[in-house]
């Protein structure tokens, strides 16, 4: 049996992992995959397959992307989820802002620096016309660090995946003044390139389980209860979570790359453009 170690967050997305894992689907071809939640998110993701701490990561697109840009030794193994990530842009509920507009030159909490809450920040300035150059931000790790955070005034808005945040806006913990999804696939499957370079053949294994459970992910029966039950949602959210969300069982495409590059590039978040091969497990 060859122990694997995999990291990601614990949020609905990643539950094909787990009951892969929970049915014995990996053990069943010698592998001992341990899957470990990173509430922290993406930027703690890349620290650790930098740090050669996992084999394996479902990690946000642009942030593995920026990471690998600034030397970090891994590559995609191919899409996880190819449908966009709805960032959900909060605020504390007994704040005064009302609209995205208000939030211009405001504080952004965000987990850390080359996560994804900070690196959508860029976008949503981006996309309404702010100066991203202007942008402040305050770290607080989790989503229960942005809670405290946001209702302490250490931070002014917080962006986070829509879904997972919801429960928050149903009790009027925070309030969500829109959304801002990824302008390209949001979910990858990563592997630092020591373990993809010794590990090819365990690799395509790994690779075929996931997209089967993955392809067949939503005919489970009364798959939107189980994820409602195991993620504390309400199941009409899931059910329109799982209406907007789409799994993949392929590589990245060369001009998605090229795209998430060119835009990281335009907000100066990286200082230059590398070749595919540099991202993507061939």
């Amino acid at each position: 049996m060859k122990s694997v170690k995999i990291i990601g967050v614990p949020e609905h997305f990643n539950l094909p992992w787990h009951l892969a894992i929970e049915e014995g689907a990996f053990e069943q071809r010698g592998i001992d995959l341990q899957w470990t939640d990173v509430p922290e998110g993406t930027g703690k993701m890349c620290q650790m397959l930098a740090n050669e701490e996992t084999d394996l990561a479902i990690i946000l697109t642009e942030g593995i992307i920026k990471s690998i840009t600034e030397g970090n030794s891994a590559k995609i193994v191919q899409e996880y989820i190819a449908s966009p990530l709805l960032w959900g842009v909060h605020v504390s509920a007994d704040s005064d802002f009302n609209t995205l507009n208000d939030l211009e030159n405001k504080k952004v909490a965000i987990s850390r620096y080359g996560s994804g809450s900070h690196l959508m920040a860029f976008v949503q300035a981006q996309n309404k016309g702010w100066n991203p150059a202007e942008l402040q931000f305050e770290v607080i790790n989790n989503l229960e660090g942005a809670v405290k955070g946001l209702r302490n005034g250490d931070a002014d808005y917080f962006m986070w995946e829509h879904f997972t945040t919801k429960p928050l806006v149903d009790t009027g913990v925070f309030r969500r003044l829109g959304d801002c999804p990824t302008p390209w696939p949001c979910f990858m499957l990563v592997g630092t390139n020591k373990f993809l370079n010794a590990h090819k053949s365990l690799v395509q294994h790994i690779v075929e389980v996931i997209n089967l459970y993955t392809t067949e992910f939503k005919n489970i029966p009364s798959i939107d209860k189980t994820l409602a039950n195991r993620y504390q949602q309400q199941l009409e959210d899931i059910q329109e979570w799982m209406g907007i969300t789409t799994w993949s069982q392929k590589q990245l495409p060369e001009e998605t790359l090229e795209k998430v590059q060119q835009t990281l590039l335009n907000l100066d978040l990286i200082e230059k453009k590398l070749a595919p091969d540099v991202f993507l497990l061939q």
